[in-house]
């Protein structure tokens, strides 16, 4: 861990990880296998047949029944947007960490950021991640200085909230219900960007990124990395999603589980994190680093720096 960005995970929960360590705790973290989510074309929503369009919203209704969770491709995000993002993303995590917890950074809201479980008593409590948890309306309404980072959050996040509403609509009317609902109550000041990072973890055995949740929201749209880690309850069991490039996954939320009256599925799922997941990297690449660690600390850091700190 970077201990200039990186949040003290390790020293603030040192007590449960020792507990962990010493089997004084048990939990479940067992996966029987790794699937692949139901993919839906949003392209077939665009086509001049009424029958491919009817097909295509009968697959969302049905994986939002069945699964809970879903993944979309031909989503209209390029991977322009995509690469922008993350690189904005990158520059925002890899700020000073005392600068990341004043309430004035990048103008957000305050508690935007936040880090760790602050009311964990026991390991399977803790998530081991850092995120900006960002309004809606705060993007939508932001200037300054931020213009990069303004700029593709704005545009990410304008695009994400439409296939929302899109798919809000298509989900209420396949339910028989009008969706003038989510167009009068899904309003910016109750929409939120989440940006999610999961520095590697020291230990060995088994740490949340993201404990055991179900999202208390409608819909949830997410971007996951290459790296992996969502994992899912399916006919009572754990299964890993397999990363799929390009996607975005979809995911029903409790709110749209009450509103259908349990027709739609609000699952259990979390992150686990990955300790040591390396990039690749060149000789020079490595050369340059050990020597910029030794002249900024005297000594090497070595393989951790290249590391590869797994994000969604």
């Amino acid at each position: 861990m970077d201990p200039t960005w990186d949040p003290p995970l390790q020293d603030a929960y040192k007590t449960l990880l020792d507990k962990a360590q010493n089997n004084e705790e048990n939990w479940e973290f067992m996966v029987l296998e790794e699937c692949e989510l139901p993919v839906i074309d949003l392209s077939r929503l665009e086509e001049s047949d009424g029958v491919v369009r009817e097909e295509c919203k009968s697959e969302i209704a049905k994986a939002s029944q069945e699964w809970g969770f879903f993944q979309i491709v031909n989503h209209g995000i390029s991977s322009d947007i995509f690469n922008r993002l993350r690189c904005e993303q990158e520059k925002m995590f890899k700020q000073r960490f005392d600068k990341k917890t004043k309430e004035e950074f990048l103008n957000l809201s305050p508690g935007s950021y936040r880090w760790g479980t602050p009311t964990a008593t026991c390991i399977g409590q803790l998530s081991w991640s850092e995120a900006f948890h960002i309004p809606l309306a705060d993007i939508l309404g932001s200037t300054g200085s931020n213009t990069s980072l303004s700029s593709a959050i704005e545009q990410y996040a304008t695009i994400v909230s439409g296939l929302a509403q899109t798919l809000a609509d298509i989900l209420a009317e396949k339910m028989g219900h009008e969706s003038t609902f989510f167009k009068e109550n899904c309003l910016p000041n109750t929409c939120f960007l989440r940006l999610n990072r999961y520095p590697p973890c020291p230990t060995t055995f088994g740490i949340h990124g993201l404990v055991p949740h179900t999202d208390s929201d409608f819909l949830t749209i997410l971007y996951q990395d290459h790296v992996g880690g969502l994992q899912l309850v399916k006919d009572g069991k754990w299964i890993a999603v397999k990363p799929n490039p390009g996607t975005l996954i979809v995911n029903i939320g409790d709110l749209f589980q009450a509103w259908s009256n349990g027709v739609y599925k609000s699952v259990k799922h979390r992150v686990m994190t990955n300790p040591k997941v390396e990039r690749k990297f060149s000789f020079r690449e490595y050369r340059q680093q050990v020597q910029d660690d030794v002249q900024k600390f005297g000594t090497k850091i070595g393989l951790p720096r290249f590391q590869y700190e797994g994000t969604m």
